[in-house]
């Protein structure tokens, strides 16, 4: 197992190059399901999940390469329907292979996920979506097993945003015989992005990026080749390093259109923010201001910024409240920040941060993925040493993040435990 290592203080300077969006690349990944022939793909992130998800379709029957940041997979010899507990227990994503294999197979033996360290997000909305599709559902054993004819286009409402939801019942009605229309659909940019990569196989969606998705079902589908969009995660953690540390970073290969709720959150920190055909250049000012956060589903500020954003206001000039609505467990990381210094009191799903002169390194525990990513950004501005444990939770979403960090200037590095 291993740990991170930060001695704080340092100003982060220079050019940083954003991966590819894990969330974008997973569900992208599993639509090769609905396809014979080679899809290829590329600016797919080395990440702890990814090779989760390629495992999983190599157990289903695909063929999986990769060299470096491409990917091809070859689901022409698809023909097992079961995702196994032990695959699917790795990461909760996995539940996404069941619209497709649906569609394809007509029928679907997957592993329920189970909770997690953020929450329970449980997999209610998806099963409900696919028997309005005409899928025949029964949970046996901790199986979701399921079967069809053939998919029927229907109306969908989700009662909730969801986003895996969303993407599980695209790829579902892309094949589905008839219409289909999906209301409170999730609007996120790795939507748009599956939404598209479908269309370029020969779907017929329309409306992504709006609360309501149509889908006229197709009988097949082709393979395509197609790129990752930037991860608009890993660059909002970046720009708030960046104020943090008092730095100047250029982030190169992201899209600003994505990051909408971060830049105008971090403009009224006091950051300076501009924007070119170079990508974003972030600079920190001399003071943070305090500002008031609440997550929503996107175009609003996403829950996965908060943690990295509670860490911002740690140390900035005043109160600031930050409201949690997505998860109900995603304060995990306050007794953390707590042990390097932060003044942070929760009530429910608010937490009141009041700005602290500096934080003092300690070794903390990361819980899970953002969490990580916050108690790495708090090591660098905090005096002395700082240990993060149980990185492994970063590396499911992150790649080389302290390797990217020590090129900025950040002493960081990694260790065996």
């Amino acid at each position: 197992m291993d740990k991170i290592v930060v001695e704080g203080g340092r100003r982060l300077r220079g050019e940083v190059t954003v991966s590819g969006a894990k969330n974008a690349a997973l569900p992208i990944l599993v639509s090769s399901l609905l396809t014979d022939g080679c899809n290829t793909y590329r600016n797919v992130p080395h990440l702890q999940d990814i090779e989760s998800a390629l495992r999983l379709l190599a157990e289903l029957g695909a063929r999986v390469e990769r060299e470096g940041t491409l990917v091809r997979v070859d689901a022409s010899g698809v023909d097992r329907p079961e995702a196994p507990y032990d695959l699917v227990r790795k990461m909760r994503a996995s539940v996404l292979v069941l619209g497709p294999l649906l569609a394809r197979l007509c029928r679907a033996r997957v592993s329920l996920p189970g909770g997690c360290a953020i929450g329970a997000r449980p997999i209610n909305l998806h099963l409900t979506a696919l028997e309005m599709l005409g899928a025949r559902i029964e949970l046996q054993h901790g199986y979701v097993e399921a079967e069809c004819n053939r998919l029927k286009g229907a109306e969908i409402y989700f009662d909730t945003v969801t986003v895996t939801g969303t993407e599980n019942i695209l790829m579902a009605a892309a094949l589905a015989e008839g219409t289909s229309v999906l209301r409170n659909a999730a609007r996120e940019p790795e939507v748009v992005s599956l939404a598209e990569t479908l269309n370029a196989m020969g779907a017929d969606i329309r409306g992504a990026g709006t609360a309501t998705i149509t889908v006229n079902g197709v009988p097949r589908l082709h393979p395509v080749e197609a790129a990752i969009i930037p991860d608009r995660i890993e660059a909002g953690t970046f720009m708030a390093a960046a104020a943090l540390t008092g730095g100047d970073i250029l982030l190169r290969h992201c899209q600003p259109e994505h990051l909408g709720a971060v830049i105008d959150k971090l403009r009224m920190t006091g950051v300076a923010m501009e924007v070119s055909p170079e990508g974003i250049r972030v600079r920190g000012g001399e003071r943070i201001r305090s500002v008031d956060i609440r997550t929503q589903p996107y175009p609003g500020f996403p829950t996965d910024m908060q943690a990295q954003f509670m860490v911002l206001m740690s140390v900035a000039t005043g109160t600031s409240i930050i409201s949690e609505t997505i998860f109900e467990n995603r304060f995990i990381h306050v007794s953390e920040l707590r042990r390097i210094g932060a003044d942070i009191t929760v009530i429910g799903n608010t937490a009141t941060v009041k700005g602290v002169s500096m934080l003092s390194g300690a070794p903390v525990m990361a819980s899970d993925l953002r969490a990580s990513a916050s108690l790495v950004l708090a090591g660098l501005i905090a005096v002395g040493r700082t240990e993060v444990h149980r990185v492994y939770h970063l590396d499911r979403g992150y790649e080389a993040l302290e390797e990217k960090f020590a090129r900025l200037g950040a002493a960081i590095w990694r260790e065996k435990v």
